[in-house]
């Protein structure tokens, strides 16, 4: 019980901070109407946010390595609920946008925190793995869902998400200072922390080999929720026909709460075949969603959304548990935040190519590209798992690649770790993660 509360909050706070970048996405349509802007204006409007996140991101993202995981958190999410009291009070396309680029910075700065501090308290590595990657999509899917149900039924359809969204920031603002802090932070000395707010990318050295290996999942998987958030509403509206707000939520959630499912339930895959799973139900769904839109079927394009959103999942899990493997404790700020800033560039930019496309070329031809592109995507990171031998894999006598075996035991908890003794997923001693 001792480490489960904390553990509760520091998921809660995770999931949380996602939520706001899906709220607005059912309201698009609305702000369309009463506005009168395009398709192309639409995915700036998401595109700022992610610009916005991306440079906090830079800054501050790995501060919490610094000063602590509660003390971020906490400001973050006290400037989330400034990010949905403007939302709230927004009454043009400027206010949009200015809500979007507070609400960036927050989740910039949430971010790798949350997820850092995810796995810090974690009473297993297997429960960090699995929590970690599932709160981005959980958040997603809950913001999405919640938002097009009180835009559509409640009163104040406009408003009334913003105001509950960021009451539920503000509480967690100050439960998340009841999470221990389970790392040391990083030395200061020599300005470090100052250093540390330079824009900069930074990987430890043992992170890198296996960073790179992840980039094409990494990206197919975050290009394809950033179709669905900037354009994913339009697709459901206007090519599938549904008019209701909850359906629009509904037909958007289905692939992020499928995402969740992906993440808890390929934990039980043996760790040999996980990313083959995820990446063969990702290449599946998106076809599927393409033909969907092609022949104007909202139910095969739910279904679509659902083997997709899926694979995302189980994927994202799989880049999440390999990176949390081989950063450093006291580096996972920095590892995380990394993570992240290529997720989110992969999440806005071609996001924000696919609105101006539509301009051009039309919302269907746009979204059959889209698609290509990341099945493309997901068959290099195919290649790529295919060919990949990881640290203690052996090849056997007639040179076939032999995965490395789970640790049968445990050694005494080691300072900085995140469960007894073993590091993030390896079962490897974590001696080192206390240094420096």
């Amino acid at each position: 019980m001792a480490r489960t509360l904390p553990f509760a909050l520091a998921g809660a706070a995770g999931a949380a901070t996602l939520t706001a970048a899906s709220a607005p996405s059912p309201l698009y349509p609305v702000y369309q109407r009463l506005w009168g802007f395009s398709a192309f204006t639409l995915t700036l409007v998401f595109a700022v946010y992610v610009f916005a996140l991306l440079a906090a991101l830079l800054t501050i993202g790995s501060i919490s390595d610094h000063v602590g995981r509660r003390p971020v958190a906490s400001a973050a999410l006290v400037l989330l609920a400034v990010g949905m009291l403007l939302f709230a009070t927004a009454d043009d396309v400027g206010g949009l946008m200015l809500a979007r680029v507070v609400q960036g910075l927050a989740v910039g700065a949430a971010a790798s925190t949350t997820t850092a501090m995810i796995v810090d308290s974690a009473p297993s590595s297997q429960l960090g793995s699995v929590v970690s990657s599932a709160v981005p999509t959980l958040g997603i899917g809950i913001g999405l869902v919640t938002a097009g149900a009180l835009v559509q039924f409640a009163p104040h359809p406009r408003q009334l998400v913003f105001w509950l969204f960021g009451g539920a920031y503000v509480v967690l603002a100050a439960l998340v200072w009841l999470v221990p802090e389970h790392t040391r932070p990083r030395a200061t000395a020599s300005g470090g922390l100052w250093r540390s707010l330079v824009p900069s990318l930074g990987l430890p050295p043992e992170a890198r080999a296996v960073f790179l290996a992840q980039l094409p999942p990494m990206t197919a998987t975050w290009a394809l929720s950033g179709l669905y958030l900037s354009l994913g509403s339009s697709v459901v509206v206007t090519v599938l026909g549904a008019q209701n707000h909850f359906v629009v939520g509904l037909a958007l959630g289905a692939f992020f709460v499928a995402g969740v499912l992906g993440t808890t339930t390929s934990a039980s895959v043996a760790p040999r075949w996980r990313a083959w799973v995820g990446y063969a139900t990702l290449t599946a769904g998106v076809i599927v969603t393409v033909v969907a839109t092609l022949g104007g079927g909202f139910a095969t394009y739910l279904v679509g959304s659902v083997v997709a959103g899926y694979g995302f999942g189980a994927s994202f899990r799989s880049v999440v548990s390999e990176l949390g493997e081989a950063a450093p404790a006291n580096r996972r700020g920095e590892v995380f935040a990394t993570m992240y800033i290529v997720s989110y560039l992969a999440f806005s930019v071609p996001a924000l190519v696919a609105g101006l496309a539509t301009e051009q070329f039309g919302l269907k031809a746009t979204i059959v590209v889209y698609g290509i592109a990341v099945v493309a995507l997901v068959v290099t990171a195919m290649i790529t798992e295919g060919t990949r031998r990881r640290p203690g894999d052996q090849l056997d006598s007639v040179g076939v690649l032999r995965p490395r075996e789970p640790a049968t035991q445990q050694t005494p908890r080691h300072p900085g770790s995140i469960g007894p003794g073993v590091s993030w997923a390896s079962g490897t001693s974590l001696g080192r993660d206390a240094r420096s």
